[in-house]
């Protein structure tokens, strides 16, 4: 698997090239946003490791604009701390994010586990809930015949629900299914990920049919019926 860098600090990025490269992952280097979108268009990587704080183009334009063109995983770096900050970054669709300074340990824990997202085999073919279609095995959303174009940590979340529709499912449980034991994403991730995922699966996001609001207690998926 290979593992794109993005990072302006060139002792950093030399850096995260060693600790990736013992993981066994195959690592390429850049350092701004704009030669990086580049090689995401040139050569698209399993996972892309991205700054935030870049000159020029930022990460968090590097996403707005990546998002409209591929569904490659991004893993963000970033020293902003404050969550209103991160989640800004999961709506533009990143997957995940550390904050800076992070431990190697746990940098390389989360590539693994949105690796593992990523390329985990589906199970089942499509599933089908009135006119909206999710094929695991060949990571495929489409809405009314139309593509939908999901991030990694969206699809995952729509497949776990639309695997038993109509269950409600907690925070914590699409939690799990989404990050497994990791514990250093919130709960508002999850919200962030549903109000985007509504966005592209709803006629009204506002007025959901497919993607309800439990309140109280979480989230569920049906067939649209109103049913």
């Amino acid at each position: 698997m290979c593992v794109l860098v993005a990072e302006d600090n060139v002792m950093q990025a030399d850096m995260l090239g060693r600790y990736l490269r013992q993981e066994g992952y195959r690592v390429r280097i850049v350092h701004d946003g704009t030669t990086a979108l580049d090689e995401v268009r040139r050569d698209p990587p399993d996972l892309l490791l991205l700054d935030v704080m870049m000159p020029g183009m930022d990460g968090l334009e590097v996403v707005r604009t990546l998002r409209n063109e591929s569904d490659v995983p991004v893993l963000m770096l970033t020293a902003r701390s404050t969550e209103d900050d991160l989640l800004h970054g999961l709506d533009l669709g990143a997957d995940d994010y550390v904050t800076k300074p992070y431990s190697p340990r746990e940098l390389m824990a989360r590539v693994r586990t949105l690796l593992r997202r990523v390329h985990r085999t589906g199970t089942g073919g499509g599933i089908v809930l009135g006119e909206l279609r999710i094929d695991a095995e060949r990571h495929e959303v489409d809405m009314r015949g139309s593509a939908v174009e999901c991030t990694a940590s969206e699809f995952r979340i729509l497949h776990t629900m639309a695997a038993s529709p109509g269950r409600v499912f907690s925070r914590a449980q699409l939690l799990s299914a989404v990050h497994g034991l990791d514990g250093y994403i919130t709960a508002r991730t999850i919200d962030a990920h549903v109000m985007n995922l509504r966005k592209k699966i709803e006629a009204q996001p506002r007025r959901p049919a497919y993607l309800l609001t439990v309140h109280g207690v979480g989230y569920k998926l049906v067939d649209g019926s109103g049913a």
